[in-house]
């Protein structure tokens, strides 16, 4: 099983769309493996977002990362990087597709509601980041029927 990152950023948070959001991927069959309410320090902004270090939307992504709660978890499930994503929908709300996270909560590009890891490497990056190690175990009776 592939695992991946999805943040749940400070407008989902503060508009109360956690509970929606957090379903729409159950629903997909991804099973949440960790999951905290985090009030994000300027120091793990700057390090989740690094590689956009220089580009002019930086200052202002910490700035909005670091504004309010965001709810971090850590999904799994086959494929879970790409349904993660698809699920989200296109990073600019307005190009998402009906039926996603971001076209039917999301209007602007700055406020598009969630993250998700865009690969692999990534994935693996965001969890130890946000994470660490450590993952609690835990058998969902219902894979049997999502999973081949």
């Amino acid at each position: 099983m592939e695992r991946t990152f999805v943040m749940i950023k400070p407008d989902g948070v503060q508009r109360g769309l956690i509970g929606q959001i957090i379903t729409r991927f159950e629903r997909r069959g991804l099973k949440i493996i960790d999951m905290k309410f985090v009030h994000v320090s300027r120091e793990l902004a700057e390090k989740h977002y690094a590689v956009h270090k220089g580009r002019p939307f930086y200052d202002g992504l910490i700035e909005y990362i670091t504004s309010g709660p965001v709810v971090a978890m850590v999904l799994e499930g086959s494929n879970a990087i790409t349904v993660a994503r698809s699920t989200m929908g296109a990073t600019n709300p307005a190009d998402a597709a009906p039926g996603t996270i971001r076209a039917d909560f999301g209007i602007e590009i700055g406020r598009n509601l969630v993250h998700g890891s865009d690969g692999p490497e990534t994935a693996a990056f965001e969890i130890g980041l946000w994470f660490g190690d450590d993952r609690p175990a835990w058998t969902r009776d219902v894979d049997r029927w999502i999973f081949e």
